[in-house]
């Protein structure tokens, strides 16, 4: 399940820019910093992160609640990666990739397990953790 359009215009202006004063403070709540493809201005995205464990790597998995067609994520995916904030801690993030629900519902780990395979929707975007 997808989100509406509409939905998603009014979060950007409206919802988001709240969000962004707690966001990266409060899981499974986070805040992706990326870099316009474009105009090379930087962004902070509000979006649910999840910890991910997968090939001896930890990860963050991201529900992709309104598709895989954000500009944040295409901003992710020219520039191989970005920083996201999650529990008061700033780390990189590269190599994203969209997958289905089920391919990463089994690398999310801890007590989030159970609430990420009940969340609606299809798509997640996943990341690997680096610093």
């Amino acid at each position: 399940m997808q989100f509406p359009q509409e939905l998603a215009r009014f979060n950007r202006h409206v919802t988001n820019p709240i969000q962004r004063m707690w966001a990266g403070w409060l899981p499974p709540f986070a805040i992706v910093e990326h870099v316009g493809r474009r105009s090379g201005k930087p962004y902070r995205t509000p979006v649910n992160a999840f910890y991910t464990h997968a090939d001896g790597k930890t990860g963050i998995a991201i529900p992709l609640a309104y598709g895989p067609d954000r500009d944040w994520l295409k901003n992710l995916e020219a520039a191989g990666g970005g920083q996201l904030r999650r529990n008061a801690t700033t780390f990189g993030v590269v190599d994203p990739r969209v997958v289905s629900k089920a391919e990463a519902a089994e690398h999310v780990h801890g007590i989030w397990g159970p609430i990420f395979a009940i969340l609606p929707f299809e798509e997640v975007l996943l990341l690997t953790k680096t610093s």
